[in-house]
Parts: structure tokens; C-alpha cells; sequence
């Protein structure tokens, strides 16, 4: 695989980051006309013909056809894709447990766990300053997403032990799947870093649109209407999911999952943004001290 030696795996982080936040506004509008879980199934059913344009695109830049998988690289890419689902299940199940507001913060935690799996997993190790820096990040993050106010600390009391595992089990899975991609990939070796992400991107979608139609025609066809039903809003949040996971894939292909994803973090500013922007509210002082943690993580592992 030919792999340029630059710094474009954190361009095309920071770019995933900025397109997932706008995604993330797309399905929010989604949510009133198809549900919560009909949002969450967009960015999977309406990006796959967009991600299937990339590769068109990456075949006639590359000059190649899409890249042979084989069974190694469909089995782990397999294993991202159905991991993905589980943890926006998780992710789901705890956002209907108001429970959950005390515990999203537990979801941050995915960086540390990528770390993990990927040293386990693919041999990626991490330096010392490229560990301070998640960990710095992901503090930061935790701080960020933590409840605040009374009816929160109420509920962050009173929230046991199940809101909890949802969300760690939520980061798991997001964690293990972006390790999966990235051994999916490597496992292609094909002529070009842009060929192999595309044509896993396309496979991942493929595996994981092939499961939620199965799903949503044995148990939830009104879902599934609704999801036809709604096809012109659906589209741009598509669109806007599918360049996100092209960028994100495209890093994976140049770098250690680790430190994609902990670069990755910069989306929760980029929201910070967006909703003080919309809001009009002025960030409280534990909140800029947070952003200033995931600020010195990302320079801290652009410095590793």
C-alpha cells in the first residue's frame, strides 16, 4: 500500500471531525420525523450510495480496480461494522434512561480503550508523550460531557451501575470497530492508501445496511417506511455521514487508530462552538478549563 509520508492523517482527522458535527446536526433535525433510532440508521443506509461514489471515484484517481478482499480483511472489517452497531445500541439504550446525562461521559473514555485494543490487537504502540496526550484529551473530554446543576447531580446520585456500563460498553465498541477498520485495511494491501479505505468504508456500510433492513423488516417495518418515507431529508445527513467516515477511514489508513481518534476529540469543541453560537451562552469557566485540557492533548499528540 502506497502511504505518503505527511501529516495528512490529522488533516483528514480534524476535516471527519468538523463533517461528523455537522452529521450529528442533520440526524438531530432527523429525529422528530423518523425517531432516534431512525436517525442513528441514516448515516448507514443513505451514506452507502455516497461512500460507494467515493470508491468510484478513488478507482479512476488510483487508476485500479477496488482492491480484493479477502477473508481475513472482510472478517475484520466485519467486526467493525457489527461493533458499531452494538455500541450505537448501547448508546441508544442508555439515551433512554435518564440516567444516561450522568454517564455519557463514560463514552469519552474511547481514546484509552483504542490505545488498548490497537497495542493488543495490531502491535500500535503509543510513546509516552502520545499517551499523556490522550489521556490529557480524554480528561478533558470527560470534563466537558459531565452533568452539571442539581437535577443532574440527582441523577448522577441515583444512576447505578447500568447507565454506566452502557456507556463504557458504548466506548468499547466504538473503540474495538475502529481498530477493526484499521486491521481491515492493512489487511487489504492493495496500491493505495485512498483504494483501501474506500473499499472498506463501501464494505463496512454494505455489512452494516444489509443488518438494520434484516432487522427493521422482522421487527420494526413501520420504521423501515418511515425511513423510505423520509428519503429527502435523509439524504444530506447521507451525504454529510459518508464524507465524515471517508475522512475518518482515510486517516486510519495512515495512522495508529490511537491517535486518530484522540485527535478526533476536537469534534466535542467544534460542537462547543456550534451550540454556543446557537445558544448564545457563554461557556462556564470548567468548561473553557476542559476545552483548554483537549486543546493541549491534541498539541501534546501532534507533538508525539
Amino acid at each position: 500500500m502506497i502511504v505518503p509520508n505527511s501529516g495528512l492523517w490529522a488533516v483528514f482527522t480534524i476535516a471527519a471531525a468538523g463533517a461528523q458535527t455537522s452529521r450529528n446536526a442533520m440526524q438531530r433535525e432527523l429525529v422528530e420525523t423518523v425517531g432516534l433510532a431512525g436517525a442513528t440508521y441514516v448515516r448507514f443506509l443513505y451514506g452507502l450510495p455516497f461512500a460507494a461514489v467515493f470508491l468510484a471515484g478513488a478507482c479512476l484517481a488510483s487508476g485500479h480496480p477496488p482492491d480484493p478482499i479477502s477473508l481475513v480483511a472482510f472478517a475484520l472489517t466485519a467486526l467493525g461494522a457489527v461493533a458499531q452497531i452494538l455500541a450505537t445500541g448501547s448508546m441508544l439504550a442508555a439515551m433512554r434512561d435518564r440516567s444516561f446525562v450522568a454517564t455519557i461521559a463514560y463514552t469519552k473514555t474511547e481514546p484509552i480503550l483504542v490505545a488498548l485494543f490497537g497495542l493488543i490487537a495490531l502491535g500500535d504502540r503509543v510513546s509516552a508523550l502520545g499517551a499523556l496526550a490522550i489521556i490529557v484529551a480524554t480528561i478533558g473530554v470527560v470534563l466537558l460531557s459531565w452533568p452539571k446543576g442539581s437535577k443532574a447531580r440527582d441523577e448522577r446520585d441515583n444512576a447505578g451501575l447500568r447507565p454506566a456500563a452502557l456507556g463504557l460498553g458504548a466506548a468499547a465498541g466504538f473503540a474495538l470497530s475502529a481498530v477493526g477498520y484499521r486491521a481491515g485495511i492493512l489487511a487489504l494491501g492493495g496500491p493505495s492508501f485512498l483504494l483501501g479505505a474506500s473499499t472498506i468504508l463501501v464494505l463496512a456500510l454494505l455489512i452494516q445496511s444489509a443488518l438494520i433492513i434484516g432487522h427493521l423488516a422482522l421487527f420494526d417495518r413501520p420504521l423501515l417506511k418511515n425511513l423510505l418515507v423520509a428519503w429527502r431529508p435523509s439524504l444530506f445527513a447521507g451525504l454529510m455521514g459518508a464524507c465524515a467516515s471517508q475522512l475518518w477511514f482515510l486517516a486510519l489508513a495512515l495512522e495508529t487508530a490511537a491517535r486518530v481518534r484522540a485527535l478526533g476529540l476536537v469534534e466535542v469543541v467544534f460542537a462547543q462552538i456550534v451550540t454556543r453560537r446557537i445558544f448564545k451562552q457563554a461557556p462556564s469557566w470548567r468548561e473553557l478549563g476542559a476545552i483548554a485540557l483537549i486543546v493541549l492533548g491534541v498539541a501534546l499528540l501532534l507533538a508525539a
